[in-house]
C-alpha cells in the first residue's frame, strides 16, 4: 500500500503517544538515542490537539519479586530498571511533553500493550473515538503492541512515521515497512505535517 492518508481525519480522533518517558530518553540502560530528536515532532502533534492527546507510560515494578510468570525473568535481567533501583521519577514523561498534561491524559501500563486490561479502550469508546494517531517509542516494541492491538479492536490507525523512535535502527525500519506493507490495508503511515494538515 502507498504511504499517506487515505481520507481526512475525523475531528474526534485521538493522538496516542506511546511511552515518551525519562527512562527511555535519559542516561539509563534503556536509553533510546534518538528519542530526543523526535520529541519536537511529537510535541508538534500534541500542540495541535492537546485535549485529544493520551500519553501512555510504561511503569516497571518495584522489583523482580513483584513480576509474574514470564515477566519475572525479564525483570531479573533488567533489575536496574525497576523502580527500587531506578527511582520513580524516571517514569515521568519527558519535560517537553509533560507540559501538555492537563488537558492531555496519562494512561499507565505494566506491559507492552496499553489494551491488556480494557480500560483504555473503554475510555476511548466512551468518547466515541474511532481513529487513533500513534507516535512515540519504541517502534518495534510498545508501539508495535499498541498498533496491532488497536487494529484488533477495529480502530482506524494512523502511524506518524517521523514521530517514532527505537534503539534499534534496523528494527525501526522493518517495523515501519511492516506497518505500511504487511498491514497496509488497516494501517496508514504518513508524516506528521500531513497528519496535522488532514486533521483540521
Amino acid at each position: 500500500m502507498q504511504a499517506g492518508l487515505r481520507d481526512a481525519i475525523p475531528q474526534g480522533a485521538v493522538h496516542l503517544c506511546v511511552d515518551m518517558q525519562r527512562l527511555f530518553a535519559e542516561d539509563t540502560p534503556w536509553r533510546t538515542p534518538w528519542m530526543q530528536r523526535v520529541a519536537p515532532v511529537v510535541a508538534m502533534m500534541c500542540d495541535h490537539r492537546p485535549a485529544q492527546t493520551v500519553f501512555t507510560r510504561f511503569v516497571p515494578p518495584s522489583g523482580p519479586d513483584e513480576a509474574r510468570r514470564a515477566w519475572r525473568p525479564y525483570w531479573e535481567r533488567w533489575s536496574a530498571m525497576t523502580l527500587r533501583e531506578l527511582g520513580a521519577d524516571y517514569v515521568e514523561l519527558m519535560p517537553e511533553l509533560a507540559r501538555f498534561t492537563p488537558p492531555a491524559l496519562v494512561f499507565d501500563k505494566r506491559v507492552y500493550s496499553p489494551w491488556w486490561n480494557g480500560r483504555l479502550h473503554q475510555g476511548l469508546q466512551a468518547r466515541s473515538v474511532d481513529t487513533l494517531i500513534v507516535t512515540g517509542g519504541e517502534t518495534d516494541v510498545c508501539v508495535l503492541a499498541t498498533v496491532l492491538g488497536a487494529v484488533d479492536l477495529g480502530y482506524r490507525v494512523i502511524v506518524a512515521a517521523d514521530a517514532l523512535c527505537s534503539s534499534a535502527d534496523a528494527d525501526h525500519d522493518a517495523a515501519l515497512q511492516l506497518y505500511s506493507e504487511r498491514f497496509g490495508v488497516q494501517i496508514e503511515t504518513a508524516p506528521t505535517a500531513e497528519i496535522i494538515s488532514g486533521w483540521e
